[in-house]
């Protein structure tokens, strides 16, 4: 009767320990966890880009509109009155001191009378393709561009519009 209790013993001893053997050979971690969730950038036209007035002339030229709002012609077009002369303005808000980049088209085109058509491009910016926004999560970010006028171009008024797209880094 001794025999067989003592080989239960030595058989519960056995199992008892042998899941404290098995800890002793596995760890455990932890890590944490997070994540910061932050404004959407958004852009918001504040003034449109505007070439103002101009004669066309017997050959082709171009009106440049830098993001100062100056602007100067070359070839065969004349500047005319500058009143309204404006280079595009933008409002980009997010989160605060993120930086953006910019992204402008390679070019547009503005629609006249009598199915007319002129082509903007040379498009630029300040910021130029990158931008940061202040402490208060703001930029304002100026857009100009040339304007390529035709030989005699047809008289009247042209509009069009273009897209600027702002994106996080």
């Amino acid at each position: 009767m001794k025999a067989p209790l003592a080989v239960l013993l030595a058989l519960a001893t056995v199992l008892v320990a042998a899941p404290a053997r098995a800890q002793l050979n596995s760890a455990t971690a932890s890590a944490s966890i997070s994540a910061t969730v932050v404004s959407a950038i958004s852009i918001t036209k504040t003034t449109d880009l505007n070439f103002a007035r101009l004669v066309a002339g017997g050959t082709s030229g171009t009106v440049v509109l830098s993001t100062a709002g100056a602007r100067s012609a070359t070839g065969g077009t004349t500047l005319a009155s500058s009143s309204g002369t404006a280079a595009a303005s933008f409002t980009v808000s997010g989160d605060p001191s993120a930086t953006y980049t910019i992204t402008l088209p390679a070019s547009a085109t503005i629609n006249g009378p009598s199915s007319s058509t002129m082509t903007v491009n040379t498009f630029n910016s300040n910021p130029s393709s990158t931008g940061t926004l202040s402490g208060g999560g703001t930029q304002t970010l100026l857009v100009g561009a040339t304007l390529q006028v035709g030989a005699n171009q047809t008289a009247g008024a042209y509009s069009g519009s273009f897209d600027v797209t702002v994106a996080y880094n």
